[in-house]
């Protein structure tokens, strides 16, 4: 496979990685924001007050959508073993944003952070070496 693919599979992959990151972020954001709510709370009024998270949702609903739409393209180049590893590291993007970010509120705790950083070595371990064509 050429080098010019792999780096569009990776690309694709990245863009999905940081997509589907994003949507996560902004679904937490929003739905945290939205009270709970009965059938018979729905009405106009209560949409409006609550706009903002509720297009935060619907913005993470989209990444979603074109975190798949970027993954379709990742699948097309990129070995699955390869990829998938990729979409690990959202687990380590989104920790990461959860306790750095205030809005979040998030603590830092030593054993998630180990995690996180074991998620990234068990990453670098499977991308270190080149693939190897299976016959």
């Amino acid at each position: 496979m050429k080098t010019t693919e792999w780096m569009k599979g990776y690309a694709w992959g990245s863009a999905s990685l940081l997509l589907v990151t994003l949507a996560q972020l902004l679904m937490k954001w929003g739905m945290v924001q939205i009270p709970l709510l009965s059938l018979s709370d729905i009405h106009l009024s209560w949409f409006l007050d609550h706009l903002p998270p509720l297009i935060a949702v619907a913005c993470g609903i989209t990444g979603y959508v074109l975190s798949m739409a970027c993954w379709y393209f990742t699948l097309q180049v990129l070995p699955l073993h390869r990829a998938y590893t990729l979409l690990s590291l959202s687990y380590a993007l989104v920790y990461l944003a959860a306790v750095t970010l205030p809005w979040f509120n998030e603590d830092l705790h030593l054993l998630k952070t180990c995690g996180g950083l074991l998620v990234l070595f068990g990453v670098w371990l499977i991308h270190s070496k080149p693939a190897q064509n299976a016959h």
